[in-house]
């Protein structure tokens, strides 16, 4: 046993404790009656078989599972004592006066301010009118009622904005202008280059390419009607009008084949993927689950350059494990981060499958559109129980709609940056390339709206259980290795 698979066994472990303790929450008191007993059971198989290397990591692993349990308490008892949810449903006006942390999010008709208060952990959200504007870095003084976010029936609200230290709520309140500048200045920077790369791309594409460009380059979904929403949904396709994990990961493993398609060394490919990867989150904002994904994504690429795609699974469990460490609330509630890592799985284990399945299908070298496919197959294979469970409906024909418009996001999202650079810099430059620009977003909004007109198109579920999504993943995990097994007495037989 190598000291790397039994360091895979203890963040395993861990992970395994964060489950535990994260799905629980219906059995009062029964994570703090595991942490003794754990506790006792790991120091007594290290204690009495500290000779023997498998008790020993028996032992370890149980502690690591304790670790993972006490972890989640540690995270979720802070939440319960912050200061700042005590102001919460008082009968009372509170001023706080803070900072806007995040870009604020432009709706048709209100602006949601994530605002990080002077002196008290914890953030709270704001919604406001639509005017006057206001930008990130300005100091406010918000005073109103605070609240506790909601639990819907159908949606967590409240743990959906726990994860990321939201513990608050105000709406419409009074809002008084401090000052501004006060946030990072390498952010503020990003912010405005992205708003500039917006309003020069508005001057050469109309709705709903428009839209659609800005959704899929920055995730931002304002300027896409709700009619368009829906035939995304309709068509298994809104994962490409948000910077989701699922979307940054598939970019990630089609960007180093196209670059190589393009004729770059293999070193070259890589580094240019690398800092592509990293320019593309900058200016997106650099939001904690783009930066989860774009981990995930390098990795992939570090994968592909050095040829060791099968070895990469354990880093990937290891860089779960610390993103875990740092906000255990990820796992059950983050579906960012679970799509993440379940397309690189499907990409790790899946993709040689596929790739050998579609053997027919040519892969030349300016578009190996083989490898493309089996990219996207891979992926969409791994995150379709997750999405469904979340979502509530079966996109029928996602497969077809997705292997005609994801295999081209790489190439797209990089003209899409020329463009908008181009048109900030000189104006006819990006007059020229606008139309290249246009057609690619024409092919993605033809194939949407022509598939959102079939009548079969998606299947509504409702009431989903977590029982039936842990079924789906044993019988995918189970049917993965007997593919791999297949795929092992198949190389050994040539």
């Amino acid at each position: 046993m190598t000291a790397s698979k039994i360091f895979l066994y203890f963040c395993l472990s861990f992970i395994g404790g964060i489950f535990i303790s994260s799905t629980l929450d219906f059995l009062p008191g029964s994570k703090e009656i595991l942490l003794l007993p754990g506790l006792i059971s790991g120091i007594l198989l290290i204690s009495v078989f500290w000779r023997y290397k498998k008790p020993v990591v028996i032992g370890f692993s149980i502690l690591f599972l304790v670790l993972g349990i006490w972890r989640y308490q540690q995270v979720e008892s802070g939440i319960m004592n912050n200061e700042l949810r005590r102001f919460n449903d008082l009968d009372q006006k509170i001023a706080i006066i803070g900072i806007i942390s995040k870009e604020p999010g432009i709706r048709e008709s209100s602006t949601k301010l994530v605002i990080k208060p002077e002196k008290i952990d914890g953030k709270v959200l704001v919604t406001t009118w639509r005017y006057p504007e206001y930008k990130y870095g300005d100091k406010l003084k918000i005073t109103g009622y605070l609240k506790t976010p909601q639990a819907f029936e159908d949606f967590n609200y409240k743990d959906y904005l726990a994860k990321d230290g939201i513990y608050s709520v105000v709406d419409w309140p009074k809002i008084e202008v401090i000052g501004s500048g006060f946030g990072n200045l390498a952010m503020n920077s990003l912010f405005s280059f992205k708003n500039k790369f917006k309003e020069t791309v508005r001057q050469f594409i109309a709705p709903p390419r428009e839209g659609i460009l800005e959704a899929l380059v920055f995730g931002d979904e304002e300027n896409i009607s709700k009619e368009w929403k829906a035939k995304l949904n309709f068509t298994g396709t809104r994962h490409i009008a948000a910077v989701s994990g699922m979307n940054i990961t598939i970019i990630s493993a089609l960007l180093l084949n196209f670059l190589l398609a393009l004729g770059f060394w293999r070193s070259q490919a890589f580094y240019f993927s690398i800092i592509l990867l990293v320019l593309y989150i900058l200016m997106i904002g650099a939001p904690a689950s783009a930066i989860r994904a774009g981990i995930m994504g390098g990795l992939l690429l570090a994968a592909q350059h050095f040829g060791r795609l099968s070895a990469v699974s354990r880093t990937i469990v290891f860089a779960s494990t610390f993103m875990l460490f740092l906000n255990p609330l990820l796992l059950r509630l983050d579906v960012g981060f679970q799509l993440s890592f379940l397309a690189m799985i499907g990409l790790i284990y899946l993709q040689p499958v596929f790739s050998d399945f579609l053997k027919k299908i040519p892969n030349p070298g300016f578009f190996p559109l083989r490898t493309t496919l089996s990219a996207t197959l891979s992926a969409q294979v791994f995150t379709l129980p997750i999405l469904i469970y979340n979502f509530g409906y079966i996109p029928l024909i996602s497969p077809i709609t997705n292997i005609l418009i994801v295999p081209f996001l790489a190439p797209i999202t990089i003209l899409i940056f020329i463009f908008g650079i181009a048109g900030i810099i000189f104006w006819p430059l990006g007059y020229i390339l606008s139309w290249p620009t246009w057609l690619c977003l024409t092919y993605i909004v033809s194939i949407v709206d022509w598939f959102s007109q079939v009548s079969w198109s998606s299947l509504v579920l409702k009431d989903i259980h977590w029982f039936w999504l842990m079924i789906s993943y044993i019988i995918l995990g189970v049917i993965t290795w007997r593919l791999q097994e297949s795929q092992k007495l198949k190389f050994l037989k040539y």
